[in-house]
Parts: C-alpha cells; sequence; structure tokens
C-alpha cells in the first residue's frame, strides 16, 4: 500500500525543538514533497520515519502500524547515493532486496535496462557519471519491498541540464510503478514539476505553514516550467517560503 501517518510529531535536541506538531497523511501512490529551507528539519523528519530517530511527542503510521522508532520499514534515497564501490551496478542495485532475501536478478536486469544503463550491469560505480549512479540508487530503492520511498534531496549536487533531465527520468518511472514517494527538496522547480501536493514547512522550529495541491497534469514536460500557471504557483510558494 503505503499510505504514511505522522500525527502531531514534535522533536527537539539539546533544548532546540527542531519539528513541532508536525501532522502529514501521505495516500497510496502519491508523490508529497516536503519544501523548506535549509535546516527546517526536513532530513530530522526522515530520520523519525526511518526510525533512526524517535520522536518526542506524536506517532508514525505506516498501513494503518505503528512504526514510531522502528527500522526497516521504508525504502530511503539520501542526497549522496551511498553506492557501495566494490559492487557493481547489478549488485548494489539488488542491496535492497537481498537484506529482504528476496532476490529477483532479472527483474533487476529488467530496471537497470530500463534505466537506459545495458551494458553498465557490471560496472563499478567509479565508472558512471553523477546522473548515472543517481539512476542506479533510485533502481535499488524502487526494487525495494518497502511499499514508501524516501527520497532527501536527491538531485541537490547535479548540474542543472541533468538535473531536468533526472527529473523526467524519475517521474517516467514513477509514473509506471506508482509508488508511494515523499520527497524533500529546498528547490521550489523541482517541488512543483515533481509533485501532486507540496508542504511547506518554516524553520527554527519546522511548523507546517502552507500546502498546495499541484494542479498540473501528468505526465509534465519541460515547457511547464516556463508556463504563466507554472510561474504563478511559483511565486505563491515562494512567498510562503519567505515567511519560512
Amino acid at each position: 500500500m503505503g499510505i504514511l501517518e505522522l500525527n502531531h510529531v514534535s522533536k527537539s535536541f539539546n533544548g532546540r525543538k527542531v519539528l513541532d506538531n508536525i501532522s502529514i497523511k501521505v495516500q497510496e501512490g502519491e508523490f508529497v514533497t516536503i519544501l523548506g529551507p535549509s535546516g527546517s528539519g526536513k532530513s530530522t523528519l526522515f530520520h523519525l520515519i526511518g526510525g533512526l530517530s524517535v520522536p518526542d511527542e506524536g506517532s508514525i503510521m505506516l498501513d494503518e502500524k505503528n512504526i514510531t522508532g522502528k527500522r526497516g520499514f521504508i525504502s530511503y534515497m539520501p542526497q549522496q547515493t551511498a553506492l557501495f564501490p566494490w559492487r557493481s551496478v547489478l549488485e548494489n542495485v539488488l542491496l535492497g532486496q537481498e537484506l529482504h532475501e528476496k532476490k529477483d536478478v532479472e527483474k533487476a536486469a529488467a530496471m537497470i535496462a530500463k534505466a537506459g544503463l545495458s551494458g553498465y550491469e557490471e560496472a563499478l560505480p567509479s565508472e558512471l557519471s553523477g546522473g548515472m549512479k543517481q539512476r542506479v540508487a533510485f533502481i535499488r530503492a524502487l526494487l525495494s519491498p518497502q511499499s514508501l520511498i524516501c527520497l532527501d534531496e536527491p538531485f541537490s549536487a547535479l548540474d542543472d541540464f541533468t538535473r531536468l533531465e533526472m527529473h523526467q527520468w524519475l517521474l517516467s518511472i514513477w509514473e509506471e510503478f506508482k509508488r508511494t514517494i515523499l520527497f524533500v527538496t529546498h528547490n521550489i522547480d523541482e517541488a512543483m514539476f515533481l509533485s501532486d501536493r507540496i508542504i511547506v514547512l518554516s524553520s527554527n522550529p519546522a511548523k507546517i505553514i502552507h500546502e498546495v495541491k499541484v494542479p498540473f497534469k501528468r505526465p509534465r514536460e519541460n515547457e511547464l516550467l516556463l508556463k504563466d500557471e507554472f510561474l504563478e504557483l511559483k511565486k505563491e510558494l515562494y512567498q510562503a517560503m519567505g515567511r519560512a
């Protein structure tokens, strides 16, 4: 399924509140982006969802099960691709499945081909470009058995051209497989182009200060970035970010 619910989640570190009463519901197959300035607690939110940390208050539910403080229930793609340098592309892609003893080499090879990486199955990460590494990391997340994928600013290190290319590729893959995605970024254009819904966080501490349902039809093309309706929504989000 992949239905995520955060209920009144708060978290403090060393007496400083980082997250304040965060409540979010992500529906099955929905692409939701958390948008906020750097240091607004977006990554902390992912650590809580992934069970790496425990909230001071509130609960985290996935498919009606309480996963607060529990690990292994989400698939996570960090800012850096975190590929093992000694493992081939195919071996890296299979890692999530291996951890759950559900290895499917045939399906992994098909996904590698779909990502345009045919012929690179036995290549090491050092032989790949930045965009190719991102594709491998996303395939690994997609093939993991968990119903929810959390993407933590995965394109922040890419140049603008490669980033646009990766947006198109990510959407093409996601629209085919429709996994539930919670995405974190501070890039407004990226959030608007990818998402079904955008949640804006303030900082110090993070609170939900704005939420929009993205009205643009899918599939989305790069020309959308220059349309008046895109720029109007960007202005709305920019103003919300200014209040963050």
